[in-house]
């Protein structure tokens, strides 16, 4: 995959031009996506014994909010917020948070290519570059193996409200520890171009 080939030219490239210019101490790789989380039920295999039908519990309702994060393959670090919309404003809004988080490090996020990730009226901050993802490849972004980690943790639950799930999701991302989430993300093609 072409995008795969020149990963450490680009790489190379952000580290020569725009960290040094950025003035910040030191460099890091995050794999950044948005997911959407909501009370309706996930619903997941579970084991039952041989010819039993399982049961679950299943609620279909649609309230529903969206989890922004970054994870970094190479140190395990993350930063993660809840966003009513998946929009420019709250990417933006994002981004300054995260800008915030580690503010004398300058962070290469790999993001997907959304409309609103690539909005023109978008700010973004000095201390942070987005490099893009081939369309239509979610596979090469590891931040959608943190999703998948963490609905398979609230499947077939039925929380009673949106601040019940996000209290629930907020316990689960505190427990995430940089030994797991590196353990998730920390694909070789990115650590090693990273280091």
């Amino acid at each position: 995959m072409p995008f795969l080939k020149t990963l450490p030219e680009n790489l190379k490239h952000i580290k020569d031009n725009k960290f040094q210019l950025s003035g910040c101490a030191t460099i890091n790789f995050y794999a950044m996506d948005e997911s959407r989380f909501g009370l309706l039920t996930i619903a997941r295999r579970c084991l039952t014994i041989k010819g039993v039908k399982p049961l679950v519990p299943y609620q279909h309702k649609f309230k529903n909010f969206y989890l922004y994060g970054a994870y970094s393959p190479v140190d395990g670090d993350g930063y993660t917020l809840e966003f009513p919309y998946c929009n420019t404003d709250c990417f933006e809004q994002y981004l300054e948070y995260f800008s915030l988080h580690r503010p004398k490090e300058f962070k290469i996020l790999l993001v997907d290519n959304a409309a609103f990730h690539k909005a023109k009226r978008l700010k973004i901050p000095d201390n942070i570059t987005l490099l893009f993802q081939p369309p239509y490849c979610p596979e090469l972004n590891p931040a959608e193996m943190i999703w998948q980690h963490l609905k398979k943790l609230l499947a077939n639950k039925t929380p009673d409200t949106l601040k019940t799930l996000s209290e629930k999701i907020a316990n689960l991302i505190k427990n995430l520890s940089a030994e797991t989430i590196k353990s998730i993300t920390g694909w070789e093609i990115y650590t090693n171009c990273v280091n």
